[in-house]
């Protein structure tokens, strides 16, 4: 038996800083769950209601994904001969890190908005990269960073220079406040003209001030831009609970979301089906209301990518199933964005432990397709890429294959390979029942095929044990089961009730995955069932998904 080690979460405050700024420690993966035969799903259906509800999203920092040109630096060519393995992969859009010029690796300071960074391309690259994804039915959406600006953007130094109208475009004071920012940390920092200038970030990155009306309509500007001229099909905002200060509110202010309000209605007369993503890293509680009305479509869930990994190297589902049931009850339309890690947190696969780590990783996935909301994938985590802080560790460039520099560039890397990367990498995988990357590809087509797992309501089911997630998805046309074993030690002895469902009837059950064959529940007259045993024993960290079928 595998000793069961606590997970041992990274601080919300460092974390926070991490999202913008460039600078750590390790839950538990499932046996190989063989689906079962069945017509091969289609990897890109036909959108049915909003497009992303049907969409699988893929993070890619575009400087570590790859490089065409052989100058060691990923770009947007290399992304675009990389569109096929996107596609098969069932991936329907795109999440680019930034883009723009920026005088860091990162991007997240950024000097010119209306262009495009020249490390990885031009413009037209760019566009044609769009064409070619939109060929495939893959949507991009890019990163939008209007907390603040690079210190080297010509807006700043215009106001550093003392031009009237762009020192309004910052936060500026005579003397310094002393008063810190939001996770503690110095806010205000002298600059050259004697005064003191507000970036809670970096003394690099400084705040815009959204209470000059001239801001808000430059970013309306920018946004055209993107939308119409260029043809994104949304945005990811950083960091934008931070995005206004009302008082001493540094976070969450009311003003913040007046203005996402007014932004929302402007950026959808310009695009109805732009998609919008928020950063904003705190309890889903706060995260939630700014996907309500008319701001955002989405925004980030870091409470789920807590807890799953904390149930897993906990072996406990407990909170898990908590999250869910509080995520259905916040995101009723399910536009909550799921995700187990991203560029600001240390690696899936650096989160596991020893022998099970690929057990874990698969059972992480599994939670991460099935739950309800719009799943996001960070690039590398379909092969089990490992990273630790500092950030430039979790951002290295992609492991395509076993070969020297694996793949990604004929030149010199920007930043070294994994030293995994002859075992770990794209090439290995690929056609390897066993493997993690045919586990997320068989899960990722797997809910493209369905109604259910994409957007269908979604019913806890409450088990007897602590070490199972589970719970049915029915849409229209639909009913699944999922049950999931967050544990390294098999389930016996246990029992599944819904005490209200959707269920009517006798039903056949058919695995879709995982070999297991199921008994049929007895339903109830309130739709559920009572002491159910669909198995008699759920592997350790098992994934196992059951399509309900009505008898005749």
């Amino acid at each position: 038996m595998n000793k069961k080690i606590p997970l041992t979460l990274f601080t919300l405050a460092s974390l926070v800083i991490a999202a913008c700024v460039p600078a750590t420690t390790p839950p538990a993966l499932a046996p190989t769950l063989a689906p079962t035969q069945q017509p091969a799903p289609t990897a890109t259906p036909a959108p049915r209601g909003p497009w992303w509800n049907d969409t699988v999203f893929y993070e890619i920092f575009v400087r570590s994904f790859k490089d065409s040109d052989g100058d060691g630096i990923g770009d947007f060519n290399g992304i675009t001969e990389k569109l096929d393995y996107l596609q098969a992969l069932g991936i329907r859009g795109l999440w680019l890190m930034p883009i723009h010029p920026s005088p860091s690796y990162h991007g997240y300071d950024v000097t010119d908005y209306y262009a495009v960074n020249a490390d990885y391309g031009t413009m037209d690259d760019f566009k044609n990269l769009l064409a070619e994804a939109h060929k495939r039915n893959i949507k991009i959406i890019i990163d939008l960073v209007i907390n603040h600006t690079s210190a080297q953007h010509p807006w700043f130094k215009q106001a550093l220079q003392g031009d009237p109208e762009y020192k309004q475009w910052y936060i500026w004071s005579d003397t310094d406040p002393g008063f810190l920012g939001p996770w503690n940390a110095k806010a205000w920092h002298r600059a050259s003209n004697g005064q003191y200038y507000y970036a809670i970030f970096w003394d690099q990155m400084p705040d815009l001030n959204y209470d000059h009306p001239a801001v808000r309509e430059e970013v309306n500007t920018i946004t055209a831009f993107w939308l119409q001229e260029v043809g994104v099909d949304g945005f990811r905002l950083d960091a934008i609970r931070y995005l206004d200060e009302d008082g001493k509110i540094l976070a969450d202010a009311p003003t913040t979301h007046a203005f996402l309000r007014e932004w929302g209605a402007y950026y959808r007369s310009l695009n109805p089906e732009a998609f919008t993503v928020g950063e904003i890293w705190t309890s889903n509680s706060s995260v939630a209301k700014y996907t309500r009305g008319d701001e955002l479509t989405s925004a980030f869930n870091f409470d789920l990518s807590t807890y799953i990994l904390r149930g897993l190297g906990e072996g406990n589902a407990t909170t898990i199933n908590f999250v869910l049931n509080d995520m259905l009850r916040l995101f009723p339309e399910q536009n909550n964005a799921n995700f187990l890690t991203n560029h600001d947190i240390n690696r899936v696969a650096s989160y596991t432990f020893g022998d099970n780590a690929l057990a874990q990783g698969k059972a992480a996935a599994g939670m991460l397709f099935t739950m309800p909301g719009i799943p996001f994938i960070y690039y590398g985590e379909e092969i089990g890429m490992t990273g630790v802080k500092p950030d430039e560790k979790i951002r290295t460039p992609m492991q395509w294959t076993g070969e020297p520099k694996s793949g990604f560039t004929t030149g010199t890397p920007w930043q070294a390979v994994n030293a995994d990367y002859k075992t770990i990498n794209v090439a290995a995988q690929t056609g390897l029942a066993d493997s993690l990357l045919e586990h997320y590809r068989r899960l990722i087509q797997l809910r493209n095929a369905s109604s259910a797992l994409r957007s269908g309501a979604t019913y806890p089911v409450k088990a007897d044990v602590r070490r199972l997630v589970t719970f049915v998805r029915a849409s229209a046309d639909e009913t699944v089961l999922v049950v999931i074993n967050v544990d390294d030690q098999a389930v016996s002895n246990y029992t599944l009730t819904l005490e209200q469902g959707p269920l009517t009837g006798t039903y056949k059950v058919t695995p879709l995955l995982g070999e297991a064959e199921a008994i049929a529940p007895t339903v109830n007259a309130a739709g559920g069932f009572e002491a159910y045993v669909p198995v008699a024993e759920v592997p350790p960290y098992a994934v196992l998904i059951f399509q309900l079928t009505p008898n005749p």
